[in-house]
């Protein structure tokens, strides 16, 4: 059944790839082409007078980032996020409560949006090329990650709480309380990690906004899809399976 889940899973998660790049295509790389541009011309101001300078050369065309490289890099990050939903789902359907395959998909990937790109991208936003100095790199990227550990953690923390709450305050009133703790543990942690901006004076605002606009929308559109389809996928599992478990006891 888990092995079932997961090539589900990461079938779907292909799909909401294949989605994904489409929608990248359109509305993320032209943000992208500008930024990449506005770094040009700052590349340019900054070797006026060193004639000695050599430009770097291109490892991988632009064109070929923008097409096989855009939708390889895409796909193969919605798979293994399929796969991943599709484990997690397996740990938690029924545990965490009397919901049907499908409500489960969607809570969990409702849980997966906000804990893994919501609130982390909250504290440190997507940014586009030409922002971030080099040398802070790997400094920005430990810290998004460790952002996200910490929201995954809180939010199955949470979730936990919602389960021993259940019996005692009711569903509805342990599903606000578990939420409230995730907001306010989220809020300190948010304001004890530093803060990081390095945008470059002079960077076109509405290029940044849109950039992050389509970033927010390429994970809407995996979660959704992952959660959507995947639940109905696993629903149809669910009922087959137990379709043959009444017949083979019916024998």
């Amino acid at each position: 059944m888990v092995g079932t889940l997961l090539m589900r899973g990461m079938l779907v998660g292909i799909v909401a790839g294949i989605f994904c790049f489409g929608f990248l295509k359109i509305v993320g790389e032209p943000q992208v082409d500008r930024a990449i541009a506005f770094e040009a011309s700052m590349d340019e101001a900054k070797e006026k007078g060193q004639a000695d300078v050599a430009p770097e050369p291109e490892l991988v065309s632009r064109s070929v980032q923008a097409g096989i490289g855009l939708f390889t890099g895409v796909t193969v990050y919605n798979a293994a996020f399929g796969g991943l939903f599709a484990l997690v789902f397996a740990l938690a359907y029924r545990r965490m409560g009397d919901f049907s395959p499908r409500a489960t998909s969607a809570l969990l990937a409702a849980a997966g949006i906000i804990a893994i790109y919501v609130v982390p991208n909250l504290k440190y936003p997507a940014n586009s090329p030409s922002i971030g100095a080099p040398d802070t790199i790997g400094m920005r990227t430990e810290l998004y990650f460790v952002m996200i550990a910490i929201s995954l953690a809180v939010m199955i923390g949470a979730g936990m709480l919602r389960l021993w709450l259940n019996p005692r305050c009711g569903s509805w009133n342990a599903a606000l309380i578990a939420g409230a703790a995730y907001m306010i543990v989220m809020i300190v942690v948010s304001l004890a990690l530093p803060s990081v901006n390095e945008t470059p004076e002079g960077f076109p605002a509405v290029v940044l906004w849109q950039f992050r606009i389509a970033s927010a929308g390429a994970q809407l559109i995996m979660w959704t899809t992952i959660g959507l389809v995947f639940g109905a996928l696993a629903e149809r599992a669910a009922t087959r399976q137990s379709g043959l478990r009444l017949k083979a006891t019916t024998l």
